[in-house]
């Protein structure tokens, strides 16, 4: 129901940095939680970061690298990406749940690389 649009992704080396952002296409304002997941070759997919009424989730192999923000006038969120191992290769998908909805909604997803 709710159209999520990722950017940002790319090739990075070990240690760099990299911005994802995801433009939704209502209020990001009118979502139960709203974040992003990611899944490398092989893998299940996993939650990264995800903000709730109850606050932000990371995972705990991100913690102190990855920063989830939002600017709800442009109706996007980002997911700030530092300190990049190669472990944090995988496609990254936008992840919206939108209030009385019990459907999330997912992005098409963005390949993030990293590699020396």
């Amino acid at each position: 129901q709710v159209q999520l649009v990722e950017s940002g992704g790319g090739l990075a080396q070990p240690g760099g940095s990299l911005r994802l952002s995801c433009a939704a296409s209502g209020s990001i304002t009118s979502m139960f939680a709203m974040g992003w997941y990611r899944q490398a070759p092989g893998k299940k997919r996993e939650s990264v970061a995800v903000f709730s009424s109850s606050g932000t989730t990371y995972a705990d192999s991100v913690k102190g690298r990855f920063t989830l923000s939002r600017d709800n006038a442009k109706n996007t969120v980002y997911l700030q990406m530092n300190s990049l191992k190669t472990e944090d290769t995988a496609v990254y998908y936008c992840y919206a749940m939108p209030l009385g909805d019990p459907i999330p909604s997912w992005g098409q997803g963005t390949q993030v690389t990293v590699s020396s």
